[in-house]
Order: structure tokens, then sequence, then C-alpha cells
């Protein structure tokens, strides 16, 4: 006999009782300072910040740097995120992180108080203000990337210093690139939800420009990664191996929240199938959106279906597929359902994928988690885990142990975010981080002459605040050692998402 699924009442039941245990229930009391992991989260984007920094940089030993990027093509490409310990503005990941601090700031920004808020704000829109001149600058071009890698990672320099080609790179009609197209697209439409309120004018120029570059990736499509002379300067550190559809569907999915223009939810039903949404993933990423993509497009289904009508249709034909897929991505996170993937986590608790740089799929799986406990509590729904619902209560319960982990809940008793705890990495593999401060060391350090910083076992000469770094292995085992980059370099698209997990936690779980 089939197992019998819980009546809708039984759902709402579990809801509300999800969250009188997350108020009251001793599981849930704070086991550290979020209110201050998160204002060092924020602060590592100061870190890593290229271009004219602003008086105030709170990153201080930071300097100016890339001020001429762009000018050989006489295009203004000067600002932006260097995506992790090199020099390098990669489009694809500098546009994700984007798009994640913005979500963070739309869906959690309410957590995270004035002064956090416009710190935050102030990081999207350092992205946000680049990813404009890259997609606007030059008609039916799009900049995606600055700097050639393979000589970048020949040397080991501080970006005061850096004397490497600033060659720049662009996908065209004819070179196209929908992934980091679409990925742009994305990131400018949602920063746009994030400066709704805050700066309309400013949100509407974002949307704009969102709705243009979408069309640019839509009309004429291919991989990035394909696209001739791109292929051996974005690969194979940032190649598109998820290829671009999710992008469509992620992009979409953003400009029919930015918009609320029904074109773009027609052409996500239109579309959809031929764009990855039958397809279960279980890794989300600056490389893989779909189950980001239908997590988002749940929330719009959710929003929309009349629960209280169970006999009338959804307001929205077709999205049913998203939820479902949304629960499944869930449902194999959390133990005891049928579909719990018990090798998804290490001993010791944290979501574990294989390959390097496993805290960049715990951090947005953690997103994922509470955003979509977000959506389904707004609605009064559960996850359907085969015979069991599972409640937003649980997934936030879930949520909150990675975060715990990350912060120094763990079997090495160590904060993977850097300044925060009593110990954390002190060798990352990074370059301004690894070397002396130019104010302290006015001097320029070679390109030869920085590799003794990257193979000493001294400690790292600035604490580049709040950086969470790749993190431990299979085995919870971390070694802080500078040259093992897949667990001591820190990225952009780590901490992103962990900017809005961090904000929730602030605000829900008193100290």
């Amino acid at each position: 006999m089939a197992p019998k699924r819980k009546s809708r009442s039984s759902c709402l039941f579990l809801v509300a009782a999800a969250v009188h245990l997350l108020v009251l229930g001793p599981s849930m009391a704070a086991a550290f300072n979020y209110a201050d992991a998160l204002a060092k989260s924020i602060i590592f984007f100061e870190g890593q910040r290229s271009g004219k920094l602003p008086p105030g940089n709170r990153m201080s030993w930071r300097g100016d740097s890339g001020l001429r990027d762009g000018a050989q093509h006489n295009v203004d490409l000067v600002g932006g995120y260097y995506d992790a310990g090199d020099n390098v503005k990669f489009g694809l990941p500098m546009a994700f992180t984007t798009t994640m601090l913005a979500w963070s700031v739309a869906d959690f920004g309410k957590f995270m108080g004035g002064g956090e808020l416009a710190h935050a704000r102030a990081a999207v829109r350092w992205g946000a203000d680049y990813l404009l001149k890259a997609a606007t600058s030059t008609p039916g071009t799009l900049y995606v990337q600055v700097g050639e890698p393979n000589q970048d990672h020949r040397c080991w320099e501080r970006p005061e210093d850096m004397d490497t080609p600033r060659s720049v790179y662009a996908v065209t009609a004819d070179k196209p690139g929908s992934d980091v197209a679409a990925e742009t697209a994305a990131a400018l439409a949602a920063s746009a939800v994030a400066f709704r309120r805050a700066d309309p004018a400013y949100a509407s120029k974002l949307l704009h420009a969102a709705m243009k570059t979408f069309e640019f990736a839509d009309r004429h499509r291919g991989s990035y990664s394909d696209a001739g002379a791109l292929s051996g300067v974005v690969c194979p550190f940032y190649c598109s191996y998820s290829g671009y559809q999710d992008e469509l569907l992620w992009a979409a999915s953003w400009l029919h929240r930015a918009s609320n223009n029904a074109s773009f939810m027609s052409y996500v039903q239109a579309n959809g199938l031929q764009l990855g949404a039958g397809d279960d993933d279980f890794s989300f990423s600056w490389d893989d959106k779909r189950a980001g993509a239908k997590v988002l497009l749940s929330r719009a289904f959710l929003k929309k279906k009349k629960l209280n009508q169970p006999n009338q249709p959804p307001l929205l034909p077709g999205l049913q597929l998203y939820k479902a897929h949304s629960d499944s991505y869930v449902c194999a996170l959390v133990p005891g359902t049928s579909s719990f993937q018990a090798s998804t986590y290490t001993p010791g608790g944290l979501i574990y994928k294989e390959g390097g740089s496993n805290m960049q799929y715990v951090t947005t799986a953690t997103f994922l988690l509470l955003a979509y406990a977000k959506y389904l509590r707004s609605a009064g729904a559960c996850a359907v885990c085969g015979g069991r619902d599972v409640a937003p209560g649980e997934l936030v319960a879930l949520a909150k142990r990675q975060v715990d982990y990350i912060l120094g809940k763990n079997p090495a008793g160590t904060s993977y975010m850097v300044g925060f705890g009593g110990k954390f990495p002190r060798r990352l593999h990074h370059r301004g981080a690894s070397m002396p401060a130019v104010r302290d060391h006015p001097g320029r350090i070679g390109c030869d002459e920085g590799f003794a910083y990257l193979h000493s076992q001294d400690a790292d000469r600035n604490v580049l605040v709040g950086a969470v770094v790749g993190g431990p292995d299979a085995k919870d085992g971390f070694v802080d050692d500078r040259d093992g980059y897949g667990q001591t370099e820190p990225a952009t698209y780590i901490n992103a998402p962990l900017v809005g997990a961090l904000a929730f936690f602030a605000g829900t779980v008193k100290h």
C-alpha cells in the first residue's frame, strides 16, 4: 500500500509548529554572533574591489588597481570584482556573485538592519555598475573578462602592482556567449529588485539593461566556452560546463520577478523543458543555475496559487513542475526522507560535493534552503518528500547547521571565515592578503619575487576580513596551506549567498 499523504491541514500544523520552534526551541539557540559574521561577510567584498576605491573603503590595506582596464578598446571597464585570489575579472562568476548578493538583499535585507543593509547594497552596486558598463558601452557587444588568466597565474603580484596583460574579451552576435550574457541579465534584473525601493531610477536603468542583455543572449545562442579565442582564457577557469540553457531560464525568471511582465513567464512556460526544467539537479553554482531557477519559479507558483481553493487551477499553469523539482532538491538534503543522500555530507555534517572549493556548494545550498523555506512558509506549504511532508522550519534548522559549521561548530573547531572567532585560516591562497600592503611596502614587488610569499608558511600579512575559504575535504580535514588553493582560496561566489543566510539568522535568532 502506498504511504498515505498528509493533508493540507497537517502541513499547516507543521508550518505553525516549526515557526514556534524557531522562536522558542533550544535547538535554534544562537551558537554564534550572526550579526558580527554578517558584517564581516560583507566587508570581504571591499577587499575584492578593482578600480578606484572610494573614501572609507573598510579593507584599508587595499589600494587602487586596474585603473586603465578597457582603455585599449576605448571603453571604461574600471571597477568590478576580482573573483578570488588572483587579479582577473571573470564575467561569469562576477555576474553570479552580483545576482546572489542582490537576492540576499531582496529576500533577507529586512533582517540586516540599516547599517548592514546599506553596506550590502553598496556591494551589489559595485558589481552592478561594472556589469552595466560591460553590457551597454558598445552596441552588440558584452565585455566578459579583463585580464589574461594564464599570464596572471604565472605571477604572484598584488593587484596594485600587476603588470600582466589586461586583455579585454567580449561576446558578440558572431561569437555568442548566451551563458555569460544571460547571467549578466539575471544579475542586472536581481539588482533592480534589490534597489526597487531604495533607488527607483537606478533600478529602472538596471532593468532596461537587463532586458536588452537577455534579448541579446537569447537571440544569439551559444556557449562562451566555445567562442573561439575565448575558450583558451575562460577554460579551465570558468568553463560553462552546464551549457547556456540554464542561464536563459534563470535570467527569464529574474526578469519576471523584476518587471512583473507576463512575457517573461510566457517564455518560461514555452521554453522551460528545453532549458532544463525537467532535470533534477543537486548542485547550484556559478556554472549551473537550474536549482536556483526552480526555487525562484516556485516562489511565483506559491505566491499565486490559491491554497484555500484546492479545486481551482493554479494561476500559473505548468509551474507545479518547479515546485516538485525544488522539493526534490531539498528532500535529498533532509535526513530521514526517502530521497536523502547520506553521501552528500561529511562525517561532521557539512554538505559536500566532489571537487575543490566545496564551500561554494555549501553556501548556495544553505541559501536555497532558507529562500525556499521562506516561500513555503508564506504559502502555508511544505516540501513533499515521498510520503513525508517537510516543514519550512526543518529546512531552516538544516541551514543553520551549515552556517554553524562554517563559523566553527565542526570537528576541527575552526571558523572557515577569516577574522571570525579565535581560530581561522591564516594562509590564504590570495595575492593581496599574503603580501605586504602598499602602505607598508611602497616599493613594487615583481611577478617572480612574489612567489616567496605564496610558498611561505608565515601568516598572511593582511587579514582579508570575512573571507570564507574553500573549506575542508570529504573527511572534514583541513590544511591551512597557501599552496592548497582548493581549501584556502576564498571567492566572491562563496560569500555572496552566505550574506543572505547570515542576515536571516542575525535577524531571527537571539544572541
